[in-house]
Parts: C-alpha cells; sequence; structure tokens
C-alpha cells in the first residue's frame, strides 16, 4: 500500500511539475529578470494567448489557418480607435475589441468553415489580406501605413513591473478560460472531428456548426491578444496583420507541439527569446529558425513537448517496474 501511495504521488508530481514550475517563475520573474526581458516576456504572454488562439483550431480541430494575425490586428486597432477617439476608458475598450473581431470572424468563417485542406487556409490567409489591405489603404481612419501612435493609457501601467503583472493575469484568465474550452465536450468534439470527421457527421454532429464556433472563439482570443498588445506597445501600424504575421503562431506551435496545451507557450517562449538572443549577433535571424523548424519536422514531429512526453512517460514506466520489481521481493 505504502508503495502503491508512493507511485501515485511521484507519478503526480512529474505530470504538475511543469505547471508548478511555470507559476512560480511567471509569479517572481520580476525579481529574476531586468527591464529588458521583463518586457519581452510582457509580449511572449501575448503571443503565447495568440499562439493558444490557433492551436484550438490547428491542433484540436484540424484546421490550418494563414490568416490569424488579422483577428489580432482587428483586436489592436479597435482599442487603439477607441483609445485615441473617445474618452471611453481604455480597459472598456478590450471587451468592445472582442465584440468587433467576434462578428468579423463570424462573417469569414462563415465561408471558410465550408473549404477543407489548403482550400482552407488559402482562404482564411485572402481573408487577412483584405483586412490588411483595408487598414493600410484607409488613411482617413487608421491612419494607413502610418499606423496610430502615443496611445494613452492608465498611469497605473507606467512600469515595466505593472505592465508585465497586467499581461500575466489577463492572458493567464484567458488561458484558464481556454483550457475549460479544450477540455469540455465541445473540446474533445473537435478532436472527433479532426480524427474522424465522416464518423462524427454519421453520429448526428454538424461539423460546420461546430467549426465555425471554434472558429470565432480562436479569432475571439486572437483579438483578445491583440487589445492586450495595443496597451503593452503603445502603438499599431499595419505590419501586425500582414498574412506572413500569421506564419508566427504556426511557428510556435509547431516547436512546442500542435497536440498539448502548453505546446504552443511553450513555443512562443523558445521562439522569442531564441530571437531576441540571435538577432544580437546577426540579422540572418530567418535562416536560423527555418532550420530549427527542419530539425523539428523531421525529429520532433510533436515538437518539444511530444518529446518531454515521451521522457516522462519512460521515467513512469522505469519507477512502475521498480515498483513491481519491489513488490515481487515479498
Amino acid at each position: 500500500m505504502m508503495l502503491s501511495s508512493s507511485n501515485r504521488w511521484t507519478t503526480l508530481l512529474l505530470d504538475k511539475l511543469p505547471l508548478i514550475l511555470l507559476i512560480l517563475i511567471a509569479l517572481f520573474l520580476p525579481l529574476l529578470f531586468s527591464e529588458y526581458y521583463l518586457l519581452l516576456t510582457g509580449y511572449i504572454l501575448i503571443a503565447a494567448l495568440l499562439a493558444q488562439s490557433f492551436n484550438l483550431m490547428f491542433g484540436f480541430m484540424g484546421k490550418l489557418s494563414f490568416g490569424h494575425a488579422g483577428y489580432f490586428g482587428i483586436g489592436a486597432y479597435t482599442v487603439a480607435l477607441i483609445a485615441t477617439n473617445t474618452k471611453i476608458p481604455l480597459l472598456f475598450s478590450i471587451p468592445a475589441a472582442i465584440i468587433v473581431t467576434g462578428i468579423i470572424a463570424t462573417i469569414i468563417g462563415f465561408f471558410c468553415v465550408r473549404r477543407s485542406g489548403y482550400y482552407f487556409a488559402i482562404l482564411t490567409m485572402a481573408f487577412s489580406q483584405l483586412l490588411f489591405v483595408i487598414v493600410y489603404k484607409w488613411y482617413g481612419f487608421t491612419h494607413g501605413d502610418d499606423g496610430i501612435h502615443a496611445i494613452p493609457v492608465p498611469t497605473f501601467l507606467d512600469s515595466s513591473v505593472a505592465q508585465y503583472y497586467f499581461n500575466l493575469v489577463l492572458i493567464g484568465i484567458a488561458m484558464a478560460i481556454l483550457w475549460k474550452i479544450t477540455f469540455s465536450p465541445f473540446g474533445y468534439i473537435l478532436r472527433c472531428m479532426r480524427d474522424n470527421p465522416v464518423r462524427t457527421e454519421f453520429n448526428g454532429i454538424k461539423l460546420t456548426r461546430y467549426q465555425l464556433i471554434a472558429f470565432v472563439i480562436a479569432a475571439l482570443f486572437a483579438g483578445f491578444a491583440g487589445a492586450i498588445f495595443t496597451i503593452f506597445n503603445r502603438a499599431v501600424t499595419p505590419g501586425i496583420m500582414d498574412w506572413t504575421r500569421s506564419a508566427d503562431p504556426v511557428i510556435m506551435t509547431v516547436i512546442g507541439g500542435q497536440f498539448s496545451f502548453f505546446g504552443p507557450l511553450i513555443g512562443a517562449v523558445i521562439f522569442l527569446f531564441l530571437q531576441s538572443y540571435i538577432l544580437g549577433y546577426t540579422i540572418f535571424w530567418p535562416i536560423i529558425i527555418g532550420s530549427i523548424l527542419v530539425i523539428v519536422v523531421l525529429f520532433l514531429p510533436e515538437g518539444v513537448t511530444g518529446l518531454y512526453q515521451k521522457i516522462l512517460k519512460a521515467i513512469k514506466q522505469k519507477h512502475q517496474d521498480k515498483t513491481k520489481s519491489e513488490l515481487n521481493k515479498y
């Protein structure tokens, strides 16, 4: 009985250890990092939420989107336009950004979810570029390629530490909601659609309805990430909506692992820290990230979290074998 209890606690510790360490590091990060790395981590949190929302479609629903930057930009520009053209408090503009993003995503998703494979990917990219061109050319409303700068923010966000904890709290709440969605009955239906769409539809589940809901939910969280980005960056430009920026969450997810909830978060940390470090030595960052992607795809198809799960499984198996061996002595 004692050995069985020890085995259970060891297994539980191995399963929860990464999450515990992640929470502890996040809470005490301002004591460990300089201001530069604190600001970088604040941006990583935003990028992680963007990647996490993308993976709801890619990893759990099985549809690759190249238009996620468009929804990120809608959220960012909504907050920027409200902050610079109205007297509405900045924090109240965040729900507005989510609502606007949801409306536009519903319209776009209505057309996109009726396509599959690379047709879906190309269509999402086309709509994203359409949004980019509108923002880029509409000087009278969005200031065109000049962007919107000097966005006023509340005084309590003046320090980098306050901004970091602001990002951490809001994105932590968003991640918790995404976790509930991912591991809810709705999330398991998405997995069924990914693995066997024919059988799922045969069981009476309307694929397009669920795919549209997932599409909109993913866009809502991307728009939320964009809203936080505007408050964090104090400026927005059309470049954040370009289709090439939609590749960032794809890369983060592939590096971290698309079949793990925390894969995109780990991928965002690796991707952006490496980018920050390498750019200090060379401008040829795309060559290096391309090489990393090739290595990951060829040797780590399930990403870094997939490798961790394999190591964890081996440790558990070894521990169980040791326990059985000790029990056999009796």
